[in-house]
């Protein structure tokens, strides 16, 4: 396959297209991550339909002082990765392409929902970052677009957008693909020297140790359930050394479902420890949250959830999560 580099809208619009189209919507600097979205799109899109992968680096996601000029752009290697992962073409449009009359006038806000978290921290990305998803939706008219889980708010407010102003697309989130060590694969993670490295694989560390701390929490509410909380079986229990094990049981079972407070105690006690290391990581935040609105959840909360981190390393700012279900208390 031959993946057919587009410059223009109206090169794309020329393409005659058979069968479904699914779009990958990057900034460019592609690596493995971006290679399994791609792929996930090509399985959407089947053998008669069409990938496109758009790479564009949108001046309106970046803030003052944030690192637009040393982006990383790599179209030939780009282009290399898309077609070896089963892309039909690249769009990779100008800035004035996509923005022909300068700066648009016209912006979506992104309100409540994206000026929580990320938002805070990066006033004003959000509305940058969906002006373009929509236009970029506008100008490659797809059936599916493709996002990957790691960005898990802007694939929520995405999402939300969609439903909320009637595009006629499916959006589809893919799993965060990681390196061996645990590191969530990013463009940014280049920037990081050897040392700065070892530093920020505290943010997958510490979304494993919340998560490990749910596990255990919901495997002993689990045990809880097995064991009967009468004075009879308490003795018998005691008799062969297993009252602690009785007693702990018993009181997560009495507990609030799941405990989001132990999890986010376990998680932050992995970045309480790397801001002690050299280099140190900055914590922006830890939140565990609804995904449908991006609040914290209350411990009595039941259904899906988000764990995230963001943090900076030196010059590089990261972000991270983990997507994590508590149960309804029984």
């Amino acid at each position: 396959m031959t993946t057919t580099l587009l410059r223009t809208a109206d090169e794309l619009h020329a393409r005659v297209r058979r069968g479904s189209r699914a779009v990958v919507m990057t900034m460019g600097a592609l690596h493995e991550g971006h290679a399994t979205l791609i792929r996930a799109a090509r399985e959407i899109a089947g053998p008669e339909g069409e990938v496109v992968v758009t790479v564009f680096v949108n001046p309106l996601q970046f803030g003052a002082g944030e690192d637009l000029d040393r982006y990383p752009r790599t179209l030939d290697a780009d282009l290399k990765i898309a077609e070896e992962a089963g892309a039909d073409a690249v769009f990779a449009p100008s800035v004035d392409e996509v923005y022909p009359g300068g700066d648009p006038q016209v912006r979506l806000s992104v309100g409540p929902m994206g000026e929580r978290l990320e938002g805070a921290v990066r006033p004003g990305h959000f509305d940058g970052m969906l002006t373009v998803v929509a236009k970029l939706l506008h100008l490659t008219r797809p059936d599916a677009a493709l996002f990957g889980q790691k960005d898990a708010q802007q694939l929520a407010l995405i999402r939300r957008m969609v439903r909320d102003l009637n595009f006629g697309v499916e959006i589809v989130g893919v799993p965060t693909v990681r390196e061996e060590d645990g590191l969530a694969l990013s463009s940014r993670n280049r920037y990081l020297s050897p040392e700065e490295r070892r530093t920020a694989l505290a943010l997958s560390q510490a979304l494993f140790a919340g998560r490990d701390r749910h596990a255990a929490q919901e495997a002993l509410r689990a045990r809880a359930r097995e064991v009967p909380a009468t004075r009879a079986r308490a003795e018998a229990l005691s008799a062969i050394g297993e009252s602690r094990a009785a007693a702990d049981a018993h009181a997560v079972a009495k507990a609030v479902p799941g405990a989001p407070a132990a999890v986010r105690a376990a998680a932050r006690l992995v970045l309480d420890e790397a801001a002690r290391l050299q280099p140190p990581l900055v914590l922006d935040y830890l939140a565990l949250v609804d995904p449908s609105d991006f609040t914290e959840i209350e411990d009595d909360f039941t259904g899906e959830a988000v764990l995230a981190v963001a943090a900076r390393v030196g010059t590089t700012r990261l972000i991270d999560n983990l997507p994590l279900t508590f149960g309804a208390a029984s």
